[in-house]
């Protein structure tokens, strides 16, 4: 693995606005959260050139440009729904033109770049189906069909992902048990894809070929609440994720 890599992570934050009722009087509180430090802490100690933006600074700052992308070997949506990349807040706000950065990232990945989507309640279709990944230019260079509706599927008693083609670069050298996840989101492979782990009837991990590019589909969390606390500190996930990033950035 190339220890210059450079990767951009878009999303894994959210803000949490409640209401706290006391009888007669009320009182409101704010708080931020993010949920990329297990993800991040991996490819760190793998050595790779991590930029983060949160889901609130790809807003804005999200490359809208394939020269911007092509600095990066690789580029991570994780939690962030296709509103926040198309609706740039001078678009919302002002009218102004500005480029699809779905196309972009088509784009990118067809002309070498690697694309990793990780699972949540906004990516794929996502809850309700506000992610809305389905029929954009994202989803044809992904390596698996999206859902048309909410496309959760919880499981609160846990279910074990199952390793189906060993050999692959992704999971070669994965010997230890998988622990459980508590949820994904349900896809279908395409059928030029590779269906590498599952999880029940469903897949958890799908890697293809774009053009000259690369794309990976991890289907569940990569923190908390789906991957709970046994997934995020297995001796495993480290090593899974910078071989999921490596693969995809073509190393």
């Amino acid at each position: 693995m190339d220890s210059k890599s450079k990767i951009l992570i878009a999303g894994e934050s959210w803000t949490v606005h409640s209401i706290h009722q006391k009888g007669f009087d009320s009182f409101t509180t704010t708080e931020y959260a993010e949920g990329v430090k297990w993800l991040k802490d991996a490819l760190d100690s793998g050595g790779y050139d991590i930029e983060y933006q949160p889901a609130h600074v790809a807003a804005t700052d999200f490359p809208s440009t394939l020269e911007e992308l092509n600095i990066y070997d690789c580029v991570v949506l994780s939690d962030i729904g296709t509103n926040t990349l198309l609706l740039h807040p001078e678009t919302f706000g002002s009218s102004r033109a500005l480029p699809n950065r779905l196309e972009v990232i088509a784009d990118y990945v067809r002309h070498g770049g690697g694309l990793v989507m990780i699972g949540g309640y906004l990516t794929f279709q996502g809850i309700d189906a506000k992610a809305r990944y389905r029929g954009t230019p994202v989803e044809d260079v992904l390596p698996v069909i999206i859902d048309s509706l909410d496309d959760r599927s919880e499981q609160p008693q846990g279910i074990k992902p199952v390793v189906v083609d060993v050999n692959h670069p992704i999971v070669r050298g994965i010997e230890t048990e998988w622990p459980i996840l508590l949820g994904y989101n349900r896809v279908t492979p395409k059928d030029d894809s590779s269906l590498i782990v599952t999880v029940g009837q469903d897949p958890l991990v799908v890697a293809s070929s774009i053009d000259k590019g690369r794309s990976v589909a991890f289907t569940s969390d990569c923190g908390p609440h789906w991957a709970p606390p046994a997934f995020v500190e297995w001796i495993g996930y480290a090593k899974l994720w910078q071989q999921i990033i490596g693969w995809a950035s073509g190393n």
